[in-house]
């Protein structure tokens, strides 16, 4: 992989500490292989494919890491909002040929929002390594 990979970070602020958790975990990882990126914030996760959508054709990017969180009430909405959010960034992905990786968390507890999104299991980590993965490719 090329050191003049550029990556695009979108992040929702509705949780903010857990996205702030995962943004530090991407950025550690993406700093850790030398990539640059930029980091655009959105009010919720159902933002995050538009404004990714807006800003891969505005500028180039090599991929893409998409940061939110989602967490269970006691209706089925958001399994409606993560199903919306995860065909919309497979769709762009496919659409504009960029890898794009979703670590918007899908959580039925904030208690599990928050161990997934910790140093020790960072699930955005894991996302930049997807990434580029696939980018070697």
């Amino acid at each position: 992989m090329s050191k003049k990979n550029k990556f695009l970070i979108v992040a929702s602020n509705f949780y903010p500490k857990i996205t702030d958790g995962l943004l530090n975990g991407a950025i550690s990882e993406l700093k850790k292989h030398k990539c640059k990126y930029d980091i655009f914030k959105v009010n919720g996760s159902l933002e995050i494919p538009v404004q990714i959508s807006i800003l891969i054709k505005k500028k180039k990017y090599d991929a893409v890491i998409a940061v939110g969180c989602i967490i269970k009430g006691k209706t089925d909405h958001y399994e409606f909002i993560a199903n919306a959010i995860t065909n919309s960034l497979l769709s762009i992905s496919v659409d504009k040929n960029i890898p794009i990786s979703n670590t918007v968390l899908t959580c039925t507890s904030l208690k599990q929002a928050i161990d997934r999104s910790t140093k020790k299991s960072n699930r955005a980590k894991e996302a930049v390594l997807a990434a580029i993965s696939v980018l070697k490719n």
